[in-house]
């Protein structure tokens, strides 16, 4: 049998949970049974190159502005060429341009859609473009219960339609001591204080202002040192947060950084105030790299994070509540090595690469096999509703 031709579509390739998932989940694949190639619209990262050293086939289609017929013919001849047999969309808009490039090919490919994340305070027409996409989805793979279920109730589809797939991870080497040490001087984290990391965008979603004011709340010798790791649009907001709570000494930007979980490791812990959260990447490093963790109640959170098992949960924007976890985690070392150690436990048994990657190509299977979309709920609701934005 010829290995089947598999095409995962995804809007950007910049380093983000999302494009890691990408590019672990194309590098697993069965060679054997899948033929992977991988297209994006903008932005790439060093991941791309990760992924032609593997002798993966990056396409790199521009699309310029908000409607570009230009591009959508050349996606649409990019499908009839290679002739897929399975498209896997990573993103709305890799979706929905699949969806209509898919409309000027003869046999469209089946096309498997995402859910990677929680889209709280949407406008209607966001959810009328998911259900367009949902009823013509061969399947639809979440990365969470939580995602899912927010997903069949904005869309009136049934939750029992979506796969549920959980992320994958890699294991992850602990940092010998010494090194740890000499990796934190290196950071600037001030000897004997605890280190508290933040890696992610800086962006509204993240709720970093929460942080901010939690560690304001604290005495000056009851503060953690926090480094955070990214940047985004609000790097200039937040920094001008920190300076007016008086936090210069206690709260350093580190920029862009490709050693995330290098990071991780020399961490006393890791903190993760989001408004909403799919299922984060950032977690599940952490719980790898054994970094215990604080986070809010959001999203996916909880199904990776068991308050005081495998780390500490507060409820969304609760500044005090962070703070207590805060003033806990950083004086208790006890309680760091016993949330890193089930943590640990819990991500290597339930998050592998390879349970991943098995799943998910048994619904490429599932799909190649019978390629009708599912959710026909979906498409009947699309015709309903007028006025969509495109």
């Amino acid at each position: 049998m010829r290995a089947r031709k598999l095409l995962v579509a995804t809007d950007e390739m910049e380093i983000g949970g999302s494009q890691r998932q990408i590019t672990r989940l194309l590098g697993g694949l069965d060679r054997t049974r899948w033929q992977p190639e991988l297209v994006f619209f903008r932005n790439e990262s060093f991941l791309v190159n990760e992924l032609r050293q593997q002798g993966i086939v990056v396409h790199h289609l521009p699309k310029r502005g908000r409607i570009d017929i230009g591009f959508v013919l050349r996606y649409a001849a990019l499908l009839r060429r290679q002739r897929y047999d399975v498209v896997h969309a990573f993103s709305l808009t890799a979706e929905l341009w699949t969806a209509v490039a898919s409309l000027l090919v003869r046999k469209a490919p089946p096309l498997v859609s995402s859910v990677r994340n929680l889209f709280p305070n949407q406008p209607p027409w966001f959810w009328r473009i998911k259900r367009f996409i949902l009823g013509r989805s061969a399947a639809v793979i979440s990365n969470s219960r939580a995602g899912a279920a927010e997903t069949a109730s904005r869309t009136a589809t049934h939750l029992q339609d979506f796969d549920i797939v959980p992320n994958g991870i890699r294991p992850v080497e602990p940092m010998p001591p010494g090194q740890r040490e000499q990796f934190r001087r290196a950071l600037g984290a001030p000897s004997g204080r605890p280190f508290g990391l933040f890696v992610g965008r800086l962006v509204r979603q993240k709720n970093l202002g929460c942080l901010m004011r939690a560690l304001a709340s604290l005495p000056a010798a009851q503060r953690p040192w926090i480094a955070l790791a990214g940047n985004g649009p609000l790097r200039e907001e937040i920094d001008a947060m920190r300076e007016a709570a008086g936090l210069d000494d206690d709260v350093r930007f580190l920029g862009e950084r490709s050693d995330a979980v290098e990071l991780m490791k020399a961490a006393d812990f890791l903190v993760l105030p989001s408004s909403y959260e799919g299922m984060s990447n950032v977690l599940m490093e952490a719980m790898s790299a054994g970094c215990p963790i604080i986070a809010s109640d959001v999203g996916g959170n909880p199904e990776l994070v068991e308050d005081g098992i495998t780390g500490l949960i507060f409820p969304a924007d609760d500044a005090a509540a962070l703070a207590s976890h805060l003033r806990r985690m950083s004086g208790e070392p006890e309680l760091r090595e016993r949330l890193s150690a089930s943590a640990l436990e819990r991500v290597r048994s339930r998050y592998s690469i390879g349970n991943l990657v098995a799943a998910t190509e048994a619904i490429y299977q599932r799909c190649v096999s019978a390629p009708a979309a599912r959710f026909t709920s979906a498409a009947t609701l699309v015709s309903t509703h007028s006025g969509d934005k495109p």
